[in-house]
């Protein structure tokens, strides 16, 4: 009984303890779940070695003593344990029963949680930093083996696939890499929260098949898209009509490109399969600049970009140039040389001319104001209302009143008598008529005031 009841017992608190760390590895990680997996396992041999040591026990208890002889009491007694034993010993093979089942189960469950932790998406993810290129895909692009379920584009814009990014491709030729490409492909790398965008590059045997000859090189296509930082991943020699099993061994969820109808390879739109299946999502193209575009300006200005490298050092071999237009186009560069020598001196003469047209006017007012100045001292002095006239008129006046009213004679001369045949001379002027003029001037204030005296003199004489 007591081997019974323990036996109960440790069944009951191994499963109980079983149960409760597999409920616990759950939510825990990997290396915890393998662990709490060994665990259970150990469990579960204690628990077969506590059912399985009652039965032992009873085997060797059952066995008779050496030397002794079984009488019939003993007999009856064995058979009566016997059955007692075997009724013990089939319910203890159903328990057994039981606890193989039990254990079968956990262990198909536990493989089951193998192959599911096997399965878990091992997609790489997109680029966080920008230090490095990105990288080139290999043979499978992802190795990732946990299915891909089909996501449609409302869930794959709200995020649903949290385990893994959404996995995008965009395809194209990409030659002379202009703002055009870069826009495209940032729409493309926008269209989810979680985008990891594969870009395909054609090669150029493909190319030059189907669209024509390129500028660039294959090789410096593939560098010039994973030098962009909207780029994760770059597939080289990218197919030019994509099968669904290309978009299955890349694990591609959607393919992105504008929605005009691209006709080639023989039919009228290469992405028609990729839209009725509903995995194509349409970009924007931007107008104005292109491929073509840039192609078509070198050609139509082609004289002038080869006389360009001409005279970076470039040979007319390496041109492709012959010698008649190499001569012409040298001709023509020292032509254009001189004409900007030309230009250049025009612009000094110029400029030159505009400085003395400014020194002249400045000149020209300077004389201006200077003769104006000159001309109004000249009329102040010498016009009709001016200083010079007067003291001419003042000097006239006095001599005037000195002629018309002399001054008498002394008293103190004696008559003289006039003989009849000497006329009367006439008196001689008084000596202090010469005595009062002044000396002349030093200055024009003096002068002004001598001649003012002089004609006062005048008029005391009149």
């Amino acid at each position: 009984m007591e081997w019974e009841t323990s036996s109960v017992v440790s069944f009951v608190l191994g499963a109980r303890a079983g149960g409760l760390l597999w409920g616990l590895g759950a939510p825990i990680c990997q290396p915890a779940r393998q662990l709490v997996r060994r665990v259970g396992v150990v469990c579960t041999l204690f628990q077969m070695a506590a059912l399985l040591a009652p039965a032992v026990h009873r085997i060797r208890s059952s066995d008779p003593p050496e030397g002794k002889e079984e009488g019939v009491g003993d007999r009856q007694s064995r058979e009566w344990a016997g059955k007692t034993e075997e009724t013990e010993w089939r319910g203890e093979k159903h328990l057994l029963i039981d606890a193989e089942s039990q254990n079968s189960q956990k262990s198909a469950s536990h493989e089951a949680l193998g192959k599911m932790e096997e399965l878990e998406h091992t997609c790489p993810h997109p680029r966080t930093t920008l230090t490095e290129p990105a990288i080139f895909a290999t043979e499978t692009s992802c190795d990732c083996h946990a299915p891909h379920e089909k996501l449609s584009i409302a869930q794959a814009r709200r995020g649903t696939p949290v385990d893994r990014p959404v996995r995008v491709y965009a395809d194209g030729i990409f030659d002379l890499f202009h703002s055009g490409h870069a826009r495209a492909l940032m729409q493309a790398k926008n269209l989810f929260p979680n985008t990891y965008l594969i870009v395909g590059v054609c090669s150029d045997e493909l190319t030059h098949k189907y669209k024509g000859f390129t500028v660039m090189t294959e090789h410096e296509r593939y560098e010039a898209l994973r030098h962009c930082r909207y780029v994760d991943e770059v597939l080289r020699d990218a197919p030019w009509t994509l099968t669904p099993e290309f978009l299955e061994k890349h694990k591609i969820d959607f393919v992105a490109h504008d929605d005009i109808p691209y006709s080639s390879a023989g039919t009228e739109d290469v992405y028609k399969h990729i839209k009725e299946a509903g995995m194509f999502v349409p970009t924007q193209r931007t107008e104005g600049i292109s491929t073509s575009d840039i192609i078509t300006r070198i050609v139509r200005d082609y004289d002038v970009y080869a006389r360009r490298n001409l005279q970076r050092g470039y040979t007319a071999k390496e041109l492709n140039v012959s010698y008649i237009n190499e001569k012409k186009y040298r001709l023509q560069n020292q032509v254009d040389r001189m004409k900007e020598k030309v230009r250049t001196v025009e612009e000094k003469s110029k400029h030159f001319v505009y400085r003395v047209e400014e020194k002249s006017h400045d000149l020209i007012q300077k004389w201006e104001e200077k003769s104006r100045e000159f001309i109004g001292n000249f009329l102040e002095l010498f016009g009709p209302d001016g200083t010079w006239k007067q003291v001419f008129q003042e000097r006239s006046g006095r001599m005037l009143s000195y002629a018309l009213s002399p001054r008498e004679s002394p008293c103190n001369s004696p008559p003289r008598e006039l003989s009849p045949l000497r006329s009367p001379s006439p008196p001689s002027p008084p000596a202090r008529w010469f005595n009062a003029r002044p000396s002349p001037p030093n200055s024009p204030k003096g002068a002004s005031a001598s001649m003012s005296s002089m004609s006062e003199g005048d008029e005391d004489e009149k």
